[in-house]
């Protein structure tokens, strides 16, 4: 049987309702990338929430969180993420991605590689491209970057689509 959300009504279970899975202690301790944030950064967006500050729309989308929601696409958005190398000197990285239905993802570059001598992080772009006009619920996706050997950093994703903004969405 498919799961059901607790609540009413009742509903199948998505991604918000049964979270990310399980954690493997061993491979935590050498994740391979992070995504940093620091206290600044936690501030802004408080304030941001709390309607006390300018120009929070693209900031709550570019915040470096390790998800990416995107609760009002209407046709296409650009956003961005910072990952930090912290596993070995020396690592190439290339991006799995599963697009959420019903939206076209792309991102630059797809693949990144660490040298020694050379940053430790790399900024990559994520373009979100909606191919249906509606006014739609959630759907879910991921972004994954893989080492090909042990490490695999998997970052949810969740876009809901949009027409207009005073429509109120019941699912």
């Amino acid at each position: 049987m498919p799961i059901q959300a607790n609540g009413v009504p009742r509903k199948l279970a998505d991604p918000f309702d049964f979270g990310g899975g399980h954690m493997d202690p061993d491979r935590a301790v050498d994740p391979g990338l992070v995504y940093d944030l620091d206290a600044r950064e936690y501030n802004k967006f408080l304030n941001c929430t709390q309607g006390l500050s300018d120009g929070c729309k693209s900031y709550n989308l570019n915040l470096n969180l390790p998800s990416i929601t995107v609760p009002d696409l209407k046709g296409h958005v650009i956003l961005r993420r910072t990952v930090t190398n912290v596993g070995p000197t020396e690592a190439t990285y290339h991006l799995v991605v599963e697009a959420p239905a019903g939206i076209d993802v792309s991102v630059e570059p797809s693949v990144i590689s660490f040298t020694q001598g050379n940053s430790r992080s790399a900024t990559f772009m994520v373009t979100f491209t909606t191919r249906q006009r509606v006014q739609g619920g959630y759907t879910f996706g991921s972004l994954t970057w893989s080492d090909g050997s042990t490490r695999s950093v998997r970052i949810p994703v969740a876009v809901r689509t949009v027409i207009q903004d005073f429509v109120a969405d019941t699912s």
